[in-house]
């Protein structure tokens, strides 16, 4: 529509916040033109109606005429050919203003038809379509909120029916009323020229013909102007007529091409998923808690804009952050009231959004975007390409290959003639170009038919579970963990650093020599899940001190799993993607046969996963140190009771000496000879009894003396 400022038909559909804020410019300017033909409408009644008043009725019109280019109109409001033409009219109509009055019937025909249709079929029109188009939203929110709120559980199946039945009928009818809405919006910028210069043309014609004034050159002037007028009005209305049926034929094929997106949830198959953009918009709902366990679903209209998630409510003039969605993490999350939900979480875990998408093609095309976003693709020239480059290189990076040992077969012509154990005896880095590669194969690193676990298993279930078993022995699991009672780390521990992870899955390797066992495992995790679809990923608090690793529930503080540091033989971090690092454990007696069982974890982090393996190391290091320590305090206490030991026998040594000595004194007194009794026999006494007699003798000597 050249000249004019129109208002989008082929959005209707979207019916984005920008086009309702156009919508409502346009509902403005309508408003105004109402406005000012009602005083237009007014004063030529006055005309048609008072004829001795015509002067005084004429008057103000030339004065509404020159007032025109006052006005701001918010569409059209500059137009300069049209303030001009204004002005000769308000001239002409002030020097005929001191004539007669038209006769009525010339007025009512040339006058005033023109101006009462355009008030009472034109603007009426847009009033009533203002109307229905109102119902038509409303009709078409409440179907959609309806659709919404279906449980996600297997449900009637006639009820689903009818309300996307319901869905259809409401957003096709509100599509249609949208469409003709804006046509007639549009229209009125054409129809408020035509019906502001037919009655003026008419009303100029009707006093030429009637008065016959002026002279001929007067009247000549006049007439070429009016006639130039009038060609002027039949230009501007075939060019309406024009526009009106592009515009009509726009409606048809829109029709057409919209009838496949009236359904709320179409077929992949018939619309498949672009997993290539890197901006997006479109209504969600977003889940509001308002409680502690309650929540409340609002539908917002979110855009992209660079690197942060926007919204913007219905009516407002411009949209609000969400989040940084930089370096965030997004996934598909399983709700228990709602479908098709996601969560975005940012880069350093302390904000989460839940957001709804209307269809299963949707919310894969929100997760792809947000992923596009989150690597910085929008920054480069052609991110569409480049985000479908990186889309392949993450597919080919997660197909299975059949081995290593067939993608390394052209390196090693030589291995038929060597053993087999040899295979296995030597490990590379993965991008080496070395000779070893070639000995490099799938058995050597991961276990065949190795399962692969992608979830941590709740501890209260197997609380449960080690409870049902006799003997209240603690629980394992396949990869060799021990559930039951473990000693904790010390509360006043050297190291106590925090990190926010998701668990990726877990499977048993056979290789601890080397990092590529690590890398091949990340490789088979990626790979299973995106062959078997899994998108949920356990978000949990991993914990590093000098005594083990832990992974704590972040909602309960429950320990998930609890790893000895001793049992951790390598950690790293994948070579490309630094946020995925895993680290694997080392534990015996999981086997049959009493070989230790290794096991490799991979996680994915918010921060850089070298910190996490640094401070893993870290960890190590102090245990390593504080292990020495002990021993060596150990051993001096050794020494020490050692030397206390030694001592005690050199005093029990000397104490045997002491008695020795007392015992052969008392033999030497017990053999000296003794005094004969009166019979001439010899009494010989005991030890003690010989002890009595010495002390008995002295007590005699003793009292003679005192005597």
């Amino acid at each position: 529509m050249p000249g004019f400022d129109t208002l989008p038909i082929e959005e209707t559909l979207e019916d984005s916040p920008q086009t309702r804020s156009l919508l409502g410019v346009f509902e403005e300017d309508t408003a105004a033109i109402s406005s000012y033909f009602s005083q237009l409408f007014k004063a030529m009644q006055r005309i048609y109606d008072a004829q001795n008043e015509l002067s005084a009725a004429t008057h103000l019109t030339s004065k509404l005429l020159k007032d025109y280019e006052k006005q701001r109109f918010p569409l059209g409001g500059d137009d300069e050919v049209m303030s001009s033409t204004l002005q000769q009219f308000a001239k002409v109509i002030d020097e005929l203003s001191s004539c007669h009055a038209v006769l009525s019937t010339q007025l009512a025909d040339a006058m005033m038809f023109p101006i009462t249709q355009f008030k009472e079929r034109d603007l009426r029109e847009i009033l009533i379509l203002k109307e229905v188009f109102q119902i038509a939203s409303d009709d078409h929110d409440a179907a959609i909120n309806r659709y919404s709120r279906l449980s996600k559980r297997k449900e009637n199946e006639k009820v689903k029916n009818e309300v996307m039945e319901d869905v259809y009928t409401s957003r096709k009818k509100h599509h249609e009323t949208t469409m003709h809405y804006f046509a007639s919006l549009n229209m009125l910028q054409y129809k408020k020229k035509i019906a502001l210069l037919e009655p003026l043309l008419g009303y100029m014609q009707a006093q030429i013909s009637f008065f016959k004034l002026g002279s001929e050159n007067l009247t000549q002037q006049w007439e070429d102007f009016l006639t130039n007028i009038g060609t002027s009005v039949q230009n501007v209305r075939r060019e309406m007529d024009r526009d009106a049926e592009a515009v009509e034929q726009t409606i048809q094929d829109l029709k057409e091409a919209s009838d496949p997106l009236y359904m709320p949830d179409p077929d992949p198959n018939t619309i498949p998923v672009n997993r290539n953009l890197t901006r997006k918009a479109g209504y969600l709902n977003t889940r509001n808690k308002t409680g502690l366990v309650s929540s409340s679903w609002d539908r917002q209209y979110f855009f992209t804009q660079g690197g942060n998630l926007m919204s913007q409510s219905r009516g407002a003039v411009a949209g609000g952050l969400v989040m940084d969605i930089d370096n965030c993490s997004v996934m598909a999350v399983d709700c228990e009231d709602r479908r098709f939900c996601f969560q975005i979480t940012s880069f350093d875990g302390k904000k989460a959004a839940i957001l709804q998408a209307e269809s299963r093609k949707d919310c894969e095309e929100w997760i792809a975007t947000i992923n596009n976003i989150s690597k910085r693709i929008y920054l480069s020239e052609n991110p569409e390409e480049i985000a479908a480059r990186v889309n392949q290189s993450a597919l080919e990076a997660v197909t299975p290959s059949p081995s290593f040992q067939q993608r390394h077969e052209s390196f090693r012509p030589s291995m038929q003639g060597r053993p087999k154990t040899a295979r296995s005896g030597s490990q590379c880095s993965v991008g080496s170009e070395s000779p070893a590669l070639s000995s490099l194969s799938l058995d050597s690193l991961v276990a065949p038919d190795t399962p692969i676990q992608f979830d941590i298993i709740s501890p209260v279930t197997e609380e449960h579970a080690s409870q049902a078993k006799s003997g209240g022995q603690g629980r394992t699991n396949p990869f060799g963990e021990s559930g039951g009672t473990q000693s904790e780390e010390s509360e006043d521990s050297i190291l106590h650093q925090l990190f926010i992870v998701r668990f990726l899955g877990c499977m048993e390797v056979k290789a601890t020599e080397s990092t590529d066992v690590i890398y091949e495992t990340m490789r088979q995790i990626l790979a299973a899940r995106a062959i078997h679809n899994i998108f949920r990923m356990t978000e949990s608090h991993l914990l590093v001190t000098c005594e083990c690793l832990k992974l704590i529930d972040p909602q309960t503080q429950v320990t998930r799993l609890r790893f000895s540091l001793s049992s951790v033989v390598l950690c790293a971090t994948h070579q490309e993607n630094k946020r995925l690092f895993g680290f694997v454990l080392q534990t015996a007696g999981g086997r049959v046969d009493g070989r230790p069982v290794t096991v490799c974890y991979v996680f994915e982090s918010n921060n850089d996963g070298e910190k996490i393996c640094d401070s893993v190391g870290l960890a190590k290091q102090i245990a390593l140190h504080s292990e020495m320590d002990r021993k060596a305090s150990k051993k001096q206490r050794e020494l020490d009771k050692a030397k206390e030991k030694q001592q005690e026998e050199l005093h029990k040594q000397k104490q045997i000496e002491k008695d020795l000595e007392e015992q052969s004194r008392l033999i030497a007194a017990s053999s000296r000879p003794s005094q004969p009794a009166a019979d001439g026999q010899v009494l010989v006494l005991s030890n003690s009894q010989s002890e009595d007699s010495d002390a008995g003798e002295e007590g005699q000597k003793k009292g003679e003396s005192e005597a």
